[in-house]
């Protein structure tokens, strides 16, 4: 079994254990370019971002987090969205701990650092919006990446 699996609305999922608020972020280059990450715990393609811990902001969560797992630096721009669907749950095979989703969504810019993957990612790339769409990617990412690109304030190239 992977490291982390989701489950969206599956009479099978188990229960929810926590509740544990997170942040992922929509990181765009000048070019319009998605910085994406391959998740290490289940292979697939995902927003980098990962859970809030004590004494920080959701939004320094959003940018530790993106320096963490890609390597770039990044200065937060705006709000895309609140996704808390109690339907999804995530269950990590390392603890058995089963999340109800919580993940607040950022956009936000590059200002530094160079692409490097992570003990958390295999691969991190900029790819182009209509890329993302081929890449294996869970269900509730491509939900937060279809809600940041079919929003009035956002112009990709």
């Amino acid at each position: 079994m992977a490291g982390r699996t989701d489950f969206y609305d599956d009479p099978d999922a188990p229960a929810a254990t926590s509740l544990v608020p997170s942040a992922n972020v929509v990181v765009t280059d000048d070019a319009g370019r998605l910085l994406l990450v391959r998740r290490s715990d289940n292979g697939n393609w995902a927003l980098p971002g990962g859970a809030m811990d004590l004494g920080e902001s959701l939004p320094d969560a959003a940018i530790r987090e993106t320096a963490e797992e890609t390597g770039i630096y990044v200065e937060v721009t705006g709000l895309v969205g609140i996704f808390t669907d109690p339907r999804h749950v995530i269950l990590y095979a390392s603890n058995g701990e089963v999340r109800q989703e919580f993940s607040v969504v950022f956009a936000a810019r590059p200002i530094g650092g160079t692409l490097a993957a992570s003990p958390e990612t295999t691969e991190v790339r900029w790819v182009a919006a209509s890329e993302a769409e081929a890449l294996p990617m869970d269900r509730s990412m491509r939900k937060r990446l279809k809600h940041f690109m079919t929003s009035a304030d956002v112009h990709l190239g």
